[in-house]
């Protein structure tokens, strides 16, 4: 990247995301991805829940030694951790693990002990939207592995987007794909998944908001189930 490259104003950037979210509805993914990685260099990164490493996959194909983001909410599965090892361990990926300011037991010091039950907004925020916010400060664009038919509050996802909270471009070059997709990429390409979605779980959180989900319900129905909540809050 040049050095103004480097500098993009916020505006600059809004009407970069503008433009390639109009001009890559149609691409492929892995056109999406080389946009973004030619785009922004070193300061374009993945995030990963580490439910698949699909689009850290698709990024690693474009630019090897990606920097790829795991937020550790010190609540996850145990198959979700050891899914981030295997990934960092298998993959040509430098894997980032961002950790909230608290513990889990400092927390619960401060808050009480299963804030998740009794404010989960105020949970995520703590314990996502804060290490997030803090762990892409340096990035000027990060993607996500957003897809439309996941629920309807995704359904209106751009390829690429603007984040103003965070005055990021946002990239989610899979938002097209369907679960058929996914699962065919995955089989091509021998990606990692989490074991857990061969165990009734369509969506994969924290571990005390996560459930599996029954049949004929969508894919996000096991997380925060019962509470009226539908997303953490990294994503709106």
């Amino acid at each position: 990247m040049t050095t103004a490259e480097q500098h993009r104003t916020d505006e600059q950037l809004k009407a970069l995301a503008e433009r390639a979210g109009r001009d890559l509805e149609d691409a492929p993914a892995l056109d999406i991805m080389r946009w973004a990685v030619e785009t922004f260099g070193d300061r374009f990164c993945v995030t990963s829940s580490m439910e698949d490493a699909v689009v850290a996959h698709l990024a690693s194909r474009v630019r090897p030694g990606v920097d790829v983001v795991f937020l550790d909410t010190g609540y996850h599965f145990e198959e979700t951790i050891g899914t981030r090892d295997a990934v960092e361990a298998v993959m040509n990926v430098n894997v980032l693990t961002l950790t909230p300011r608290q513990t889990v037991a400092e927390q619960d010091a401060e808050y009480g002990p299963r804030l998740h039950d009794r404010d989960p907004d105020l949970c995520c925020k703590l314990r996502k939207v804060q290490p997030l916010e803090e762990g892409l400060k340096g990035y000027q664009a990060w993607a996500t592995g957003l897809r439309r038919d996941e629920s309807p509050t995704r359904a209106n996802t751009p390829v690429v987007g603007w984040d103003a909270r965070r005055g990021k471009v946002k990239v989610s070059p899979i938002a097209r794909w369907t679960q058929d997709d996914v699962d065919d990429y995955v089989a091509r390409h021998g990606v990692l998944t989490n074991p857990l979605l061969m165990d009734g779980y369509a969506s994969i959180g924290c571990a005390p908001c996560t459930r599996r989900v029954l049949e004929g319900e969508d894919a996000r129905a096991g997380r925060w189930a019962g509470r009226g909540k539908t997303e953490c809050g990294l994503h709106g």
